[in-house]
């Protein structure tokens, strides 16, 4: 993502315009928004990857940032918890094409039909079915507190 491109969303197709709102300031928008510390992750994240890595499996990102979210990842101190990200800007492609999960099962070598995709959006996440991925859909979004990631180490035990 350039800065002229902030708030516009990569995809295969022609990127829409910044929206009003950010007309003028796009470069001001681009800084904050990939800022290290820009992305804070819920209190439940590291502690259920940490669960995760403990029994063996391996972790990757499918995300629909428009920018490298790796650098707010070793921000949290949670690079060494990750094998992989998939990131639709660098995939030209955005969720729910199946091309971005089947590329996150190749890169961790995983089976699809092994694999549990934990996202937060029914459409868009849930896409990964499609796949022969399953699914889990974390509740709507409390921007506080604990996202109910520790559900995720029951459904894979």
């Amino acid at each position: 993502m350039t800065r002229e491109d902030a708030g516009t969303r990569t995809s295969r197709h022609t990127p829409r315009p910044a929206p009003v709102f950010l007309r003028g300031v796009e470069e001001t928008a681009y800084r904050e928004l990939t800022a290290p510390d820009a992305w804070l992750p819920y209190s439940d994240t590291q502690p259920t990857l940490r669960a995760l890595r403990a029994r063996g499996l391996r972790i990757g990102i499918v995300s629909d940032f428009a920018w490298d979210l790796r650098v707010h990842l070793a921000h949290a101190g949670l690079e060494d918890l990750i094998d992989g990200c998939v990131i639709s800007y660098e995939q030209g492609r955005e969720k729910p094409d199946p091309q971005l999960f089947l590329k996150a099962c190749a890169d961790l070598g995983a089976d699809p039909r092994a694999t549990l995709m934990v996202g937060d959006n029914p459409v868009r996440d849930g896409a990964a079915t499609a796949c022969g991925l399953r699914a889990y859909i974390l509740p709507a979004e409390h921007r506080t507190g604990e996202r109910g990631l520790a559900e995720v180490l029951r459904l894979v035990a």
